[in-house]
């Protein structure tokens, strides 16, 4: 039987629950709930005063039509060569203040990344990654299918592009998601510590050599090749079917899953897959391109990239 005298608190309380969980902190990790939205949901958000909708890939893309309201942000800009010479790098937190703030993200923004077609899927998961590490990681979302499954649905579509209104950003960078080489070379072949290789197999097993690097992979590194973990539709696979891509290549409940690829893009792919279920997830951002410059350091050679328990 239900009590009829609840304290007005409590009611108020659970009132606040779903907002609660909205205005999640600064540097809370995103989850199962958060971290995916399907165009129904967002269809039904258009007008969410707080909601910033943000294309990522080839501007001419953006340009010929998008989701209403959304705002267009060059990847690019959100990476910088660092000083030791390697491709793309996470830039100082000040340079990404001004980049996202641009796009008129704040800390109160509730922002859906979504990719123009299928090939952008690696810069999605890679901006994704950056909020974050900038603290922003619970209230960020990727739009599962994309803008194509957008419009295979007969969503609207606009060519319009909304007013510049400037965010403004506190942030708070996050330690737990970026792994060095150092942490890397240091955990290798030890137990709970899953390192796993996002690159085609051939590169994995050395029978493809990347330009200018050397063959096969990090030592005791498992393969799972970002191209594996969506639909042929674009939306991503189901929670079960992705976690038993990470049992069969050897990976343990518990285990801390850390990325890489050939210069930290597919990698992040891996990285959130890896955080949607739950995984204490890092990303080595240096990636093939610097672990192969390290010649002090072993690679492994492999006959195939068939599973392999650890």
């Amino acid at each position: 039987m239900i009590h009829r005298c609840i304290p007005l608190a409590l009611i108020i309380t659970a009132l606040m629950l779903p907002a609660a969980r909205a205005q999640a902190p600064c540097g809370t990790h995103g989850d199962r709930g958060t971290m995916l939205v399907s165009t129904a949901w967002l269809a039904g958000h258009l007008k969410d005063p707080d909601l910033v909708i943000i294309s990522i890939g080839p501007k001419s893309d953006y340009d010929s039509g998008h989701i209403p309201g959304t705002r267009y942000l060059d990847h690019m800009e959100t990476h910088t060569m660092a000083d030791k010479g390697l491709t793309v790098e996470l830039p100082p937190m000040a340079q990404l203040k001004d980049v996202f703030e641009k796009v008129g993200v704040s800390n109160q923004s509730r922002i859906v990344l979504y990719d123009e077609s299928k090939d952008a899927l690696t810069a999605v998961t890679r901006v994704y990654m950056t909020l974050d590490a900038m603290g922003l990681g619970a209230r960020a979302s990727l739009l599962d299918g994309g803008f194509l499954m957008w419009q295979k649905e007969g969503r609207p579509v606009s060519k319009s592009v909304p007013a510049a209104v400037k965010g403004k950003l506190d942030l708070c960078p996050q330690n737990d998601v970026i792994a060095e080489i150092g942490y890397v070379s240091a955990n290798l072949h030890k137990g709970g510590v899953a390192i796993v290789d996002a690159r085609a197999p051939q590169f994995y097993t050395g029978a493809t050599i990347p330009r200018e690097q050397r063959a096969g992979h990090i030592p005791g590194a498992t393969n799972l090749p970002f191209n594996t973990f969506t639909e042929a539709d674009g939306k991503w696979k189901s929670p079960d079917e992705l976690r038993a891509m990470f049992t069969g290549v050897g990976v343990k409940p518990g285990d801390r899953v850390v990325s890489y690829c050939h210069i930290g893009f597919q990698a992040t792919v891996v990285y959130f897959a890896a955080r949607y279920l739950g995984y204490d997830a890092r990303m080595y951002d240096g990636s093939w391109q610097d672990w192969s410059a390290h010649t002090e350091l072993p690679a492994e050679i492999a006959s195939s990239a068939a599973p392999r328990g650890r």
